[in-house]
């Protein structure tokens, strides 16, 4: 398995201690970069990387080595700097290591995992042979065939880092699958969690009954062919599959734990007083009491909170979209994703945002309203819907069956409510009639549904509840 080790300096590493801790692989190597440099790479006597080390990242926002690597840090900011160790070469780990021991001693910190940069001995590298390219072309990509990407990760949670994010999109580009394999105990960020749930890409866990299986459905797995695929049950035909499930999928118990979700769209239009942002600080200052912690192209979260760098990010990258994660503190986890588009009806925000609770917390329900008032009345929502589910409270996507959240409520922004001929947005089929948002004039409308988390009836309120908005 291929090992990620994590230097986390209180300062930043200058070149030179970049290059000493390179040279642990012994002077004979060669130091080569990748991605427009910003990946150097140890390379052998032909080319190929032994280790690959991204550009350090200053990460400015507390609790982000805790959640992402269950390890404590230097103070706020330090510096966060990657090596990832080529696959099956068990020298290039201790290069890694070494690297990573040298970077701390040098520039202050410590290393993770731990027991990684405990050695500053010159690791001897005779005689080895590496990954051969491509499968080494994009650093992350362990094993390339011709259906999938696949990238092995030796963490605690697999977050969409920038490695993680580059390999992504390499292997859409190729029209490929990504598929990451992690070992038992791993756990999944919920920014990763969409891009690993779309066939074929997976996430796949290792087990020691089954072998591999779909961290996302359970499905037991097999390298076919080129790919990881399910293992098909006695009982499955051509026109009715019935795939093997792993037994500790099935190995769940309800601690008590739940998460709030909310996803919702703005449509703003593009001028230049356009800040994006705003309704996602909104929501959270109603719901949390207080703005995000951070916020981040890829995982961890680096800069601080500012709606005003997330438009500049947004409009320096336009017409191509922006994607960006936004972390609370420790003491509430919280959760986002931004997804923001350029389109003819003008720019166009996409946001998941999640926050967890333990067994003795209270969850807001009463703050959902006004959340939704503002987000209607000044950040020009176009629609919202709000879950709750039985999940856990530091909002990591477990290797475990989760339930489905059930719906709570939904929300029509005032243009949508506008554009229903006669009555129909406000006279519906549900039992409870909706709560008006806004000016009288103008109005947008919160409709409550049930929300217990054991009872998916919910769901079929809001199907009946969708079916009339849509006239059908």
């Amino acid at each position: 398995m291929t090992k990620d080790v994590i230097a986390l300096t209180t300062r930043m590493p200058d070149p030179w201690s970049v290059l000493v801790g390179l040279l642990s692989g012994g002077p004979d190597k060669l130091v080569g970069t990748h991605a427009d440099g910003a990946v150097i790479q140890l390379c052998d006597s032909e080319g190929r990387p032994l280790v690959s080390v991204e550009a350090p990242l200053l990460v400015q926002v507390a609790g982000e080595a805790e959640r992402l690597l269950g390890a404590d840090a230097p103070p706020v900011p330090f510096w966060w700097t990657e090596a990832r160790a080529t696959t099956g070469v068990a020298e290039a780990e201790r290069i890694a290591g070494t690297f990573a021991a040298r970077l701390t001693h040098q520039a202050g910190g410590s290393a993770w995992p731990p027991e990684a940069g405990r050695s500053l001995a010159v690791v001897s590298t005779d005689g080895l042979s590496v990954a051969p390219t491509p499968a080494a072309a994009v650093p992350a990509v362990d094993v390339l065939t011709d259906k999938v990407a696949v990238v092995i990760q030796d963490r605690p949670v697999v977050a969409l880092t920038a490695w993680l994010a580059d390999a992504y999109r390499a292997a859409a580009e190729a029209g490929l699958g990504l598929q990451v394999v992690a070992p038992p105990g791993t756990t999944l960020s919920p920014a990763v969690r969409h891009i690993l749930g779309t066939w074929p890409s997976r996430w796949i866990v290792q087990d020691e009954r089954d072998g591999y299986y779909d961290g996302l459905s359970g499905a037991v797995l097999r390298w076919q062919d080129g790919i990881f695929a399910p293992v098909e049950g006695p009982g499955a035909t051509a026109d009715e599959p019935d795939n093997l499930v792993a037994a500790s999928y099935g190995e769940v118990s309800d601690t008590g734990e739940r998460q709030l979700a909310l996803t919702f769209r703005s449509v703003h239009p593009a001028d230049d007083r356009l800040v994006l942002g705003g309704g996602l600080e909104a929501v959270w200052r109603e719901l949390a009491g207080a703005p995000p912690a951070g916020w981040g192209t890829a995982e961890p979260a680096n800069l601080p909170w500012s709606p005003q760098r997330l438009t500049d990010v947004a409009f320096e990258r336009s017409p191509q979209p922006t994607w960006a994660v936004v972390v609370g503190s420790p003491d509430r986890p919280g959760l986002a994703t931004v997804h923001v588009t350029r389109t003819t009806a003008g720019v166009e925000e996409e946001v998941t945002l999640a926050f967890g609770y333990g067994a003795d917390e209270e969850i807001p329900l009463d703050a959902l309203p006004r959340a939704a008032e503002v987000l209607a009345t000044r950040h020009r929502l176009q629609s919202m819907l709000v879950q709750l589910r039985k999940a856990r409270r530091d909002l990591a996507v477990p290797p475990r069956f989760e339930g489905p959240g059930v719906p709570l409520a939904f929300v029509l922004g005032a243009d949508e409510v506008r554009a229903l001929p006669g009555d129909r947005a406000r006279r519906t089929p549900l039992p409870t009639a909706p709560i008006q948002l806004g000016p009288r004039v103008r109005p947008a409308m919160y409709y409550p549904l049930r929300g217990d988390p054991s009872d998916l009836s919910g769901w079929q309120d809001f199907e009946r509840l969708t079916r009339h908005l849509k006239g059908m």
